[in-house]
């Protein structure tokens, strides 16, 4: 990520080692108006442990979460921007609450009971992540509350029957909680008046190496899954449960993101990379153990745990060098990675996968955890 020389003077203000001024707790200030002349707010959540989160309302997302290195340097480990002008004019996801369905559903449409349903195609012909204006582009609204040294925000949103053609009335719930032993902790939940999909996922984009680096490709990634889903060239799940073995998709051993990612492989070609749902060992019986990741140089480690099925394992394709972010950082081809906890894209247009529909007196609730260590311990 190339630094612009004109915000030196602001980085050398800037201290990546948790700042001492920082106290514990909650705080909030005015992030910015929207069009409509509604404000949106800016969260901070700051951990006795140093860690420091923040979060707009504005499709829940993270701006930025700091984590130590295994000095003790605490640095932000999220992409994103500095201002809510720059998340409304960009579309890259960073950070946002995906909803009413993290990744795509073929052709934009799906039948639930003989009824067919018709969505936006904003990815090709498919629909992806909620289409035009998901929840990543909606105004929550939020609650910030503490419990002891452990810091959060509720986030609630209500979701009209027929809002980007979903049906039914669907209240939403997200938790962020950030603990003392540097976990964070995302949980969700939903109700319908209706039957509807749901399949909702947070989209952080991670470089653990610090906002100065420039690729992932070095991170070191595990997956606790021995099968993935295959996609077509729209990344369409072709149906297939594919074994990993023997295969550039094998992560059960922790392996180097780039280490086989330029690999003469369909299933890469058509993911320009890694762009794919994994299967998860457990299959979403219990919070489990997803994905852990570690970047060498500067000891970071990042550990996913969910109770979904799957795990949407993204390398930052589509990131070319195009987007400024925070602090004047480039962002450039695969700078970024994503971990998204999920059901698996297209399932209510695929009977052999687990179901994403639910209904009336149906509660929808599932946790992500994103706990954050070093390599020395």
């Amino acid at each position: 990520m190339r630094r612009l020389l004109l915000l030196l003077p602001f980085l050398l203000m800037s201290c990546s080692s948790p700042d001492p001024a920082v106290e514990p707790g909650v705080r909030s200030r005015t992030f910015g108006q929207l069009s409509d002349g509604r404000e949106a707010k800016l969260f901070q959540l700051a951990s006795p442990s140093g860690m420091v989160m923040e979060v707009t309302n504005y499709g829940g997302i993270i701006t930025k979460l700091t984590a130590p290195d295994r000095d003790g340097t605490f640095e932000d480990v999220v992409l994103g921007f500095d201002t809510l002008e720059e998340y409304l004019v960009n579309e890259p996801y960073f950070g946002a609450i995906i909803g009413r369905y993290g990744n795509r559903i073929a052709g934009g449409s799906f039948s639930i009971d003989g009824e067919t349903y018709t969505l936006a195609q904003n990815n090709g012909e498919n629909h992806l992540h909620g289409g035009i204006k998901g929840f990543d582009k909606v105004l929550w609204e939020a609650e910030p509350f503490s419990m002891g040294n452990e810091y959060g925000l509720v986030l609630t949103y209500e979701s009209p029957d027929g809002e980007e053609g979903y049906p039914g009335n669907l209240s939403v719930k997200v938790t962020y909680l950030l603990t003392a032993d540097m976990r964070l902790i995302v949980s969700y939940q939903a109700q319908t008046d209706k039957a509807t999909p749901v399949n909702l996922t947070q989209h952080s984009y991670f470089n653990l190496a610090g906002p100065d680096s420039d690729s992932i490709l070095d991170h070191e990634l595990m997956l606790a899954a021995d099968h993935f889903t295959p996609v077509d060239a729209g990344l369409i799940p072709t149906g297939e449960i594919r074994p990993v073995a023997d295969t550039p998709f094998d992560f059960t051993v922790a392996t180097p993101i780039g280490a086989r990612i330029d690999q003469d492989d369909e299933q890469l070609v058509n993911g320009l990379g890694y762009d794919h749902n994994w299967v998860l060992r457990d299959m979403g019986s219990s919070i489990t153990l997803a994905a852990r990741v570690r970047e060498p140089g500067s000891g970071r480690v990042m550990e996913v745990l969910t109770e979904e099925p799957g795990i949407q394992f993204y390398s930052g394709n589509f990131l070319d060098g195009s987007i400024t972010g925070k602090g004047g950082n480039v962002y450039e081809y695969r700078s970024g990675f994503a971990l998204e906890t999920q059901h698996f894209p297209d399932s209510p247009n695929q009977s052999a996968f687990p179901s994403t529909v639910i209904v009336p007196g149906e509660q929808y609730q599932t946790r992500t955890i994103f706990a954050f260590m070093t390599d020395a311990e």
